[in-house]
């Protein structure tokens, strides 16, 4: 039989480790608020303690605020958000149907995701995640860089902010490293919009365990794999449009 659904528990409000994996949700609404200088400290403290390849602790972060160059490093990811937002919402359907209904899942979604790339020059704080590469561009590389990035925003979580993971970066790339100075061999992973949610974190829907947990080979059926009693469950997102 599966266990109970979790429940926030914890110190001062702060959920514990396992809330804070099955409640953490890509929060798009933020608020314009500023981060205390203490907050965002703590957050990238807790980012840096993820693992990585041999320990080389080869991630950086590139942390956008209000100063000159911030600013204007916004104003261009706020220009390739729209574009990268415009291109996927005719790939995926988020132009038509129940996407264009605001009750639906799909439709608030949508508006989650048009509310961010509306106001994305009023996040608070943009984080650039970068690697120092110290071999060649490969596959795998990302291993060292997406737990930190994990980590960045479960610590957001703790302390009652909210951000996403995005990649929407890549059509300003080259401006954005002539304009911030970011040297050629050091790789830009992912960009981070973190602000105070307008809404709440809360339990995330994913597929059955049944459906992605195997036991001992390939499609073989996990008996044990039950999720926990309450769980919601959603699929993945129909395929793209050709």
């Amino acid at each position: 039989m599966g266990g109970t659904h979790p429940v926030v528990s914890g110190v001062d409000g702060v959920p514990d480790l396992l809330t804070g994996l099955a409640t953490t949700r890509a929060i798009r609404r933020l608020a314009p608020d500023p981060i205390p200088d203490d907050d965002l400290a703590t957050i990238l403290w807790h980012a840096t303690r993820a693992p990585s390849g041999t320990n080389r602790q080869p991630v950086r972060y590139v942390v956008l605020r209000d100063g000159e160059r911030a600013v204007g490093a916004k104003s261009l990811l706020a220009e390739s958000f729209r574009v990268g937002w415009a291109d996927k919402a005719a790939s995926a359907g988020y132009d038509q149907g129940s996407a264009l209904d605001p009750t639906s899942r799909k439709g608030r979604s949508r508006a989650a995701m048009q509310h961010l790339v509306d106001h994305f020059e009023d996040v608070p704080v943009v984080v650039l995640v970068c690697l120092v590469r110290y071999r060649e561009a490969n596959p795998y590389e990302g291993a060292s860089v997406y737990p930190a990035v994990q980590n960045l925003l479960l610590a957001a979580r703790a302390l009652g902010y909210g951000g996403v993971l995005t990649g929407w970066h890549r059509a300003v790339e080259p401006e954005l490293r002539d304009l911030l100075e970011i040297p050629d061999e050091v790789a830009l992973h992912a960009t981070v919009p973190l602000g105070r949610p307008l809404g709440s974190h809360g339990p995330v829907r994913r597929l059955p365990l049944g459906d992605v947990v195997y036991d001992g080979r390939w499609g073989a059926a996990a008996d044990w794999a039950v999720d926990p009693l309450g769980t919601e469950f959603a699929g993945p997102p129909p395929a793209s449009s050709s």
